[in-house]
């Protein structure tokens, strides 16, 4: 039986073949695709620096206390959807504490959070390595994934998943995953933790995937559908991370306060809307986050609002006023520089590939760009003078609004985890 995270795996796959082999997508969900600089129309950024009553932001405290709570409802509103407030309790249960894992190297442990109230109909399972013997609070690399624990990780003492299928039913991920397993020693060996969960357990990635998912356990009587400010999917696995991180708080052996979370594509648009609003992730690390994410809307360069929240395609995971603005970009309150410019003062590393033309590395190094303006508020640096670097080069990794594009397509390859434990630490 074909699963659903195959399909998607299957779909990104193919999709960063076609990149590398200069042949992207010219046609998707009928609309064309632009790859041609000289066909982008002329564009203009909405301000990142002047109040909606027209006031300027001049320091920091303006920035904290005015303009970030105006452009957080708007992005809540208009793009990802208002997720609910915390659980007033939420249960936790640890089955596997500390078993010896990673050749001796590191602890295993195995966490089952329960999203609703009173109720263990939407278990969330966590998957967590901590270094053997150590006698201080550990900090975390922490990634949102397509593939159950099981799959994730090399290691047969991880509990045997659930991932959901096409029809969707959930079904037994005792199969490999598509990708290769994570190499967690490495972070182990820097001195982190690491930690994973599968984001089908917080809600399923496809159009009806709403009757299987968290959402449905949030609506008020009489409701069928979340409101059109309401939140899609990525929303949801926005909501499920912050639940996460309420049970890393209450764990003695973990630094809450010290957490990078990372997650890939679609999950690098869902952590980058988690870093904007739960500000407990200190650290955010956004993988080819393109069209949705970091990338500039208005460039109109691979991947556009059009093909995003088409209904055939990914609308499901937006706010269903997202789409509202599929024919009329510009008339956006805000674009992916506000997103970006949301994360500061903590560090952001956005991730490229230089061949990922349908994801635009070119409009998220412009989103960098002009949101250093805002880190420059904190005293804090991103690349705003500077070029875009080549494939390879980490000499942006030293400011805290980071850049970092491999030689490749769409995705994480195995060298990027380098460079991610170098930005790690440098500013976690």
């Amino acid at each position: 039986m074909k699963t659903l995270f195959t399909f998607i795996f299957i779909f990104i796959i193919t999709l960063s073949l076609a990149q590398q082999s200069q042949e992207p997508p010219k046609l998707v969900a009928g609309f064309p695709v632009n790859y041609d600089e000289d066909a982008i129309p002329p564009y203009t950024l909405p301000e990142l620096l002047t109040l909606e009553n027209g006031k300027k932001v001049t320091n920091s405290e303006i920035w904290m206390n005015d303009r970030r709570p105006e452009l957080l409802n708007f992005i809540a509103e208009l793009q990802y959807g208002k997720t609910p407030s915390a659980p007033k309790s939420i249960s936790f249960e640890v089955f596997d504490k500390e078993s010896e894992a990673l050749n001796g190297k590191a602890i295993r442990r195995q966490v089952r959070v329960y999203l609703t109230e009173n109720s263990k109909a939407h278990p969330m399972d966590l998957l967590i390595y901590l270094p053997k013997n150590s006698t201080k609070k550990t900090p975390l690399f922490f990634t949102i994934s397509y593939t159950a624990n099981n799959q994730t990780v090399d290691d047969p003492g991880v509990r045997i998943g659930e991932i959901w299928n096409r029809e969707g039913e959930k079904v037994k991920a005792d199969q490999p995953g598509m990708s290769r397993a994570t190499n967690v020693e490495q972070f182990i060996d820097e001195g982190y933790g690491f930690a994973t969960v599968y984001y089908g357990d917080i809600d399923p990635d496809f159009k009806k995937g709403f009757e299987h998912g968290i959402r449905k356990e949030f609506l008020e009587p009489g409701e069928t559908s979340p409101k059109e400010n309401e939140w899609g999917t990525i929303s949801a696995w926005s909501w499920g991370l912050s639940r996460a991180m309420d049970y890393f708080e209450k764990d003695e052996q973990i630094d809450a306060s010290r957490i990078a979370l990372m997650g890939v594509s679609r999950l690098g648009k869902t952590v980058l809307w988690t870093g904007i609003r739960d500000p407990r992730f200190k650290m955010i690390i956004a993988s080819c986050s393109g069209e949705g994410g970091a990338a500039i809307a208005r460039r109109d360069y691979g991947e556009n609002i059009k093909h995003m929240s088409d209904s055939s395609r990914y609308g499901y995971q937006f706010a269903p006023n997202y789409h509202n603005y599929s024919t009329h970009v510009d008339d956006f309150p805000f674009d992916a520089h506000t997103l970006v410019a949301m994360i500061a003062p903590r560090p952001l590393l956005l991730q490229t590939g230089n061949t990922d033309y349908w994801s635009d590395p070119k409009g998220e190094f412009i989103a960098a760009q002009e949101a250093s303006k805002v880190y420059e508020l904190f005293g804090e640096n991103g690349p705003k003078n500077n070029e875009m670097p080549a494939a390879g080069d980490i000499s942006l990794l030293e400011n805290k609004l980071g850049y970092y594009m491999h030689d490749g397509g769409h995705g994480t390859i195995p060298s990027d985890y380098p460079v991610f434990i170098q930005f790690m630490k440098k500013f976690l």
